[in-house]
């Protein structure tokens, strides 16, 4: 592999590293501070997906569908919490499992009879369908550049709004210790609220900015889940900044795997989970 193909396939792992990690982000800020297990959290990245493609064929406009997907996405992450996951947060796990279990087969018919089974493209916006050149005969695609800025400046803002505001005081509080911060006056139904809609945001924008360099198909939020759980265990359960460390690494080991190794591709990112937690059993930072 020469200079400019390693290039090419750091710059898709940076990419699909911090794709992953506005997934990952959402599901490690539900446990972390909510302490639920959704195993429908790669659901959510699907309802992006879907409302992306459904959006832009029925207003022509990518851009326009990107930002009432997103505002759309948030508030059903609310209403879901309000209506169902408020009432689990002091349940065991199993019921946890066996409510978001139950939700992703829900989700999948729910799918069905909204859009059908079709696969589906997004095209790329004509702004950002071009190619910028490498060398004479090589270039990489303008939009996943595109992608890499969005998960970039989300990345920005959810650290200062965790570390920097009085929302993420407040959400840090009730992470620490639930019942302290709502002795003092904190009210750490909204703030659970708030922070799961943010999950339920950043899953649904990332499915929606993924949906034109993918197809849109039915099930693909299991495909991205398993990938999520691992870099929320590696990562660290609860931190946010082991979840950006381990799906940049994630991302770098399946990608180069793919390259290098492809016929244990496949297994590569478990044998790191696995290197890893033998290493740190609570990850690779802590909460």
């Amino acid at each position: 592999m020469d200079f400019t193909g390693f290039l090419i396939q750091l710059l898709n792992s940076l990419q699909y590293g911090l794709l992953l990690f506005m997934l990952a982000a959402g599901l490690t800020l539900i446990f972390g501070i909510m302490n639920v297990v959704n195993l429908a959290h790669g659901s959510f990245y699907m309802l992006g997906a879907y409302l992306a493609w459904a959006l832009t064929v029925s207003i022509g406009s990518f851009t326009i569908a990107l930002l009432l997907g997103s505002a759309l996405a948030v508030g059903f992450g609310i209403l879901l919490e309000k209506a169902l996951f408020r009432y689990f947060y002091d349940r065991d796990h199993l019921d946890q499992v066996l409510l978001t279990f139950g939700l992703i087969y829900i989700f999948e018919e729910m799918r069905a009879i909204l859009w059908g089974v079709d696969v589906h493209g997004v095209a790329i916006p004509s702004a950002l369908n071009h190619a910028i050149p490498l060398t004479d005969n090589q270039s990489y695609p303008l939009y996943r550049l595109f992608v890499a800025g969005v998960c970039l400046a989300f990345v920005a803002g959810l650290y200062l709004v965790i570390n920097k505001t009085t929302l993420g005081m407040k959400i840090r509080a009730g992470a620490f210790n639930r019942d302290m911060a709502d002795a003092l006056g904190i009210r750490i139904g909204r703030i659970f609220s708030i922070v799961f809609a943010i999950g339920v945001g950043l899953a649904a924008v990332a499915g929606m900015i993924a949906a034109p360099l993918s197809s849109v198909y039915p099930n693909m939020g299991a495909d991205v889940l398993i990938k999520c759980f691992v870099v929320v265990v590696l990562g660290g359960i609860g931190s946010i900044r082991g979840a950006l460390v381990a799906a940049l690494l994630v991302a770098t080991v399946d990608t180069f795997g793919k390259v290098f190794l492809p016929a244990v591709a496949g297994m590569l990112i478990y044998l790191l989970m696995a290197a890893v937690l033998v290493w740190k059993p609570e990850g690779l930072f802590k909460s």
